[in-house]
This record gives C-alpha cells, sequence and structure tokens, in this order.
C-alpha cells in the first residue's frame, strides 16, 4: 500500500509528461470548471427542462398577481362600503347636528319667552304693590287729614261754644227736626 500511495505523490511532481493533479490557480481553471459544471448539468438535467421551471415560475408568478388583484378588488370593496358608511354616518352627524341646533334655538326661544313672561308678571306684581302702597298712603293721610280737622274743629267748637250758643243749636236742630217731622206726616 506503500507503493501506491508514494506512486500518487510522485505523479504530482511530474508536471510535465501530463500527469493528472490539481491545479489550484482559480483564473486558470474557471473556464474548465464551469464547463465541466455545464456539462454535468445537460447531462443530468435532461429531464428538467428549463422551459417547465420558467413555465412553473411564471404559473406561481400569475397565481400571485391574481390573488393580489381578487385582494385588492375586496380590499376596493371595502373601502367603497366604508365609505358609504362614512358619508351615511357623517350625514347622520349633521342631522343631529342640525336638530340639536335647531332644539338648542327653540329652547332658547322658550326661554327667552317664558322669561319675559315672568318679568312681565313682576312688572304687573310691582306695578300693583305700588298701586296699593299708594291708596293706603293716601288713605292713611286722608285719615290724618281728617282727624287733624275734626281734632281742629272740635277745638274750635269747644272754645267759641258757649252754653248760650249750645242751648240756640240745639233749639235749631230741635225745630228743623220738628218741621221735617211734620213735613214727612
Amino acid at each position: 500500500m506503500k507503493n501506491v500511495t508514494d506512486s500518487f505523490v510522485s505523479l504530482g511532481h511530474w508536471r510535465s509528461a501530463g500527469s493528472f493533479g490539481f491545479n489550484t490557480d482559480i483564473f486558470a481553471t474557471n473556464p474548465i470548471n464551469l464547463s465541466v459544471v455545464i456539462g454535468v448539468l445537460i447531462f443530468f438535467g435532461k429531464g428538467v427542462c428549463v422551459s417547465d421551471l420558467l413555465d412553473n415560475r411564471k404559473l406561481r408568478i400569475v397565481n400571485t398577481i391574481r390573488n393580489s388583484e381578487e385582494l385588492c378588488g375586496r380590499a376596493v370593496e371595502q373601502l367603497e362600503k366604508a365609505r358609504a358608511r362614512l358619508r351615511k354616518v357623517e350625514m347622520e352627524a349633521d342631522q343631529f347636528r342640525m336638530n340639536g341646533y335647531s332644539e338648542i334655538e327653540r329652547d332658547k326661544l322658550n326661554f327667552i319667552n317664558s322669561t319675559y313672561k315672568t318679568l312681565e308678571q313682576l312688572e304687573n306684581y310691582k306695578n300693583e304693590t305700588i298701586h296699593f302702597e299708594q291708596q293706603r298712603a293716601i288713605n292713611q293721610v286722608r285719615l290724618r287729614v281728617f282727624q287733624q280737622a275734626l281734632q281742629g274743629a272740635l277745638g274750635t267748637l269747644n272754645r267759641s261754644l258757649s252754653n248760650e250758643l249750645h242751648l240756640r243749636t240745639i233749639n235749631a236742630n230741635i225745630g228743623m227736626f220738628g218741621a221735617m217731622k211734620e213735613i214727612t206726616d
């Protein structure tokens, strides 16, 4: 066995004799390696056709595009539905807003009217109270004037009334009553 390994090692030294060995120069061996790989692929890849691979790839791409278009179509439909719902919700919001503004205006007018009526009632009550207080004050002044006039008249009568004048007044009144009695009979 030692002879066999010695013979392989010794083959590496005979380059000029056309021996088989490994060339480690990448630039020199690259076209050779590529031609060997292509040859192996052609020989063993006869059953595998490049056009079949390309057709399969094309079908997958077409299917992917078709699926993407279907998804895009569904997304567009959903977007349109969402836009329609948005328009509907916006219209309802506008309607609620307008109804709210109308209701606010109506409430404001009702409040203004009720406040006006309340103020009118308060004004009437105030005027009635003022009129009542004026009548009360006038009545008090009249009573006070009447009392003072009566006191003044009584004082004047008491000062100027003597017994003789008193008797004459009584006799005159008795005479008037007697004459009235004769007229009525």
